[in-house]
């Protein structure tokens, strides 16, 4: 009895320390306490439920039966919003704290909310090599399911939220990208329901208007119910060399000779400064050596991106096993380097073996628990940005980043870009290697303003014919947003399917200075 009372008076006077202090002290200045005590548990109640629930509808082959009704209900929706007299513009219902965007679309409280609840894995055909899914069916769902029966998806984005409906609807990248594309370039069909209340599939071969435009979209041509998404045969490990790597030059030479070489299935760069990175290479094996298994997704291992440190600290190269399905997460605990800022002492041995099974806090409750404060802090003095160049201009790039922000980590992951007629493609109509530039942290440059030096990073991509991902915080104006992405095939399909009276233009929908 002693220690539950003990126990009650602990909780007690933290309480009476937030009433006094008030709750959005408490939150900026000792986020880690909020996380801790509140967001980790119900992170692991919202995985539960989510795995149970998709298992189980699965294993009862009631997901295509139950797909049909929802499909006829969002239909039977924007009919009614078109009976209406289609006052507003659509979106989905979802919660905007739900998706791992850093936005909050303000958008949902004066849209027409459309709801999608569609979650589930349909189908798995194994003859044809495809996944049939429905668009909130999130990546680790997917992985679970997948590669308990031997396959797995060529391109699988790192983190466990990730919804096929946002990676298709925006973009996804992983460190196969540089064979396989982007993850638009492994989804062979799509279901959207359309502003007239019709059901389309497209194909490269049916409705391949509407499948070149619908990457990138952001949800404003259509609203998608389900894709079809390339399977690959899997094996158990992936095999992983380490290779720390000096000097600028140096580590974009090794980086781009990695990632042309097709041997390697896996390829990715983290970069701790500007002249020092860890280039890691990696092929898929069934056989593992016993000793040098590496388990990194347990929960009391520590943070990936801490270990690959260790070998540039030993300036020693390495080889390792890791098990598929971990090293496919390997950076959602630490939700790549980010959680070092929300939990400091998150990778400490102890916290890790206590408390690691419940790491990371599900970002959309991190973002439903931050407020306004916080969210004013982060976008000033906080970067959370991917940046798409041609691999000819990334030493150029990260000097940019340096000189601009100077944030470290920096995640370097090569992908193939195939021409095409959508948003985005390569200049000329020949493929090209490009690399994703991601920095997410805080900027270590003394003159760093959120806008004006986003500004400067975006004209540098503009400039090299690059992109930026839309998820993250877009300062350009219209004229320099479609002077990146092609808008030619989008903005006649606009037209065509009678867009521009039921969504928002996709610049309106995500950039800032349309948005406030």
């Amino acid at each position: 009895m002693d220690p539950l009372l003990y126990l009650a008076g602990v909780v007690v006077m933290f309480l009476l320390w937030i009433k006094v202090k008030g709750l959005d002290y408490v939150i900026v200045h000792q986020r880690w306490i909020f996380v801790c005590l509140f967001l980790l548990p119900l992170s692991v109640i919202f995985d539960v439920y989510y795995y149970v629930r998709a298992w189980l509808i699965f294993k009862m082959c009631s997901a295509p039966k139950l797909h049909d009704q929802r499909v006829r209900d969002i239909q039977r929706q924007v009919r009614e919003w078109r009976k209406e007299g289609s006052k507003t513009y659509m979106c989905t219902g979802r919660p905007g704290w739900l998706t791992v965007s850093l936005r909050v679309g303000k958008y949902k409280k004066t849209h027409k909310n459309i709801m999608i609840n569609m979650m589930d894995i349909l189908e798995v055909d194994t003859k044809r090599q495809v996944v049939r899914v429905e668009p909130l069916a999130n990546m680790g769902q997917v992985t679970a399911l997948l590669n308990s029966i031997g396959w797995t998806l060529p391109v699988l984005p790192e983190l466990d939220d990730l919804t096929v409906g946002g990676l298709v609807m925006g973009t996804g990248i992983e460190s196969s990208s540089h064979i396989y594309g982007l993850f638009q370039h492994i989804c062979v069909a799509y279901e959207l329901v359309l502003a007239d209340g019709s059901l389309v599939r497209c194909t490269e071969e049916e409705n391949s208007d509407l499948f070149q435009a619908v990457p990138w979209s952001c949800g404003t041509l259509g609203f998608l119910v389900a894709a079809e998404i390339k399977i690959v045969p899997t094996k158990s490990w992936v095999k992983l060399r380490y290779e720390p790597v000096r000097g600028l030059e140096n580590i974009c030479k090794r980086f781009t000779e990695a990632s042309e070489n097709k041997q390697n299935t896996f390829v990715e760069g983290i970069q701790y400064s500007l002249d020092t990175a860890v280039i890691m290479t990696g092929t898929m094996t069934d056989h593992a050596e016993p000793d040098k298994i590496n388990r990194i997704g347990l929960h009391f291992q520590p943070w990936f991106f801490k270990h690959v440190e260790g070998y540039l600290k030993g300036d020693q190269t390495g080889v390792e096993y890791i098990p598929l399905r971990q090293y496919y997460h390997r950076h959602t605990r630490s939700i790549f380097w980010e959680l070092q800022d929300i939990i400091p002492f998150g990778n400490n041995p102890v916290f890790r073996w206590l408390f690691g099974w419940m790491v990371p806090p599900k970002i959309s409750l991190l973002k439903l628990t931050q407020g306004e404060t916080i969210r004013r802090l982060y976008e000033q003095h906080h970067v959370v940005q991917d940046m798409l160049v041609p691999m000819k201009h990334l030493q150029a790039a990260i000097t940019r980043f340096h000189q601009d922000i100077d944030v470290y980590p920096l995640w370097l992951c090569p992908f193939l870009l195939p021409p095409g007629r959508g948003m985005v493609h390569p200049k000329g109509q020949e493929e090209e290697l490009y690399v994703d530039i991601g920095a997410y942290g805080e900027p270590k440059v003394k003159h760093f303003e959120a806008k004006a030096s986003t500004r400067q990073l975006e004209k540098f991509v503009r400039d090299v014919h690059g992109f930026q991902m839309l998820y993250a915080d877009v300062y350009m104006d219209r004229e320099e947003f479609w002077e990146m992405f092609d808008g030619q095939l989008y903005h006649r399909l606009r037209e065509e399917l009678g867009c521009k009276e039921a969504f928002p233009e996709v610049y309106d929908k995500i950039c800032k200075s349309a948005r406030h």
